[in-house]
Parts: C-alpha cells; structure tokens; sequence
C-alpha cells in the first residue's frame, strides 16, 4: 500500500482543474442548446464538440483520483473537491440534455 497523501493544496488544484473543464463544457452546451432554438445547428454541433472535448478532460482528473485512492493512495475529501465532483456530475446531465434539445429542435425545424 502506497504512503502517497494528496495535500490540500495538490486537492485543491485538481478540484479547481475539473471545476474549469466542467464549467466550460456547461457553458458550451448551453450555447449549443440556444444556437439550436435558433436554427444554428452546425454552431450548435460545433459547441457540443467544444462541450465534449472539455468533459472529457474533467473526467480524466476525476478518474485520476479514482485510480489513485484504489491503488492505496490516501484522499481526504475537502469540501472544495466535493464541489467539483458535483459540478462533473451535474455537467455530465447536462451534456444528455442538451443533445436531446437539440435533437427536439431539428425536428421542429423539419431537419431531422
């Protein structure tokens, strides 16, 4: 079993590291839901791609972490990683949604 502890300060980091990717990727599916209502769907497919891309960085840090305390490292949560977690969650959701929106409005708009 390793000795390796993560400092608050190294938590931190990371926890503001999925924080940003999640953050962006939120903002990006959201600008590709309203680009849809408007009938921009290739900037909507552009933004959802940007979205993606940004996930998936947040994901690597938190699967990082995943993998690290499985191997032994020792992880004390603090309360700013927990709220990186919930943000990597709530933007996975939102990502779903935002595919099924634009999804609704090609078929409003007869594209689909």
């Amino acid at each position: 079993m390793s000795e390796k502890k993560y400092s608050y300060e190294e938590l931190g980091q990371i926890s503001f590291m999925i924080i940003t990717f999640a953050g962006t990727a939120k903002s990006d599916a959201m600008l590709a839901i309203y680009d849809a209502k408007a009938g921009k769907f290739d900037d909507a497919k552009l933004k959802m791609k940007s979205a993606e891309e940004n996930i998936i960085e947040a994901e690597k840090q938190h699967a990082d972490l995943v993998q690290k305390e499985a191997a032994g490292v020792e992880i004390k949560i603090p309360l700013l990683l927990m709220h990186a977690e919930d943000q990597l969650l709530s933007t996975q959701t939102i990502l779903l949604m935002a595919e099924e929106f634009i999804d609704l409005y090609k078929r409003i708009d007869g594209k689909k």
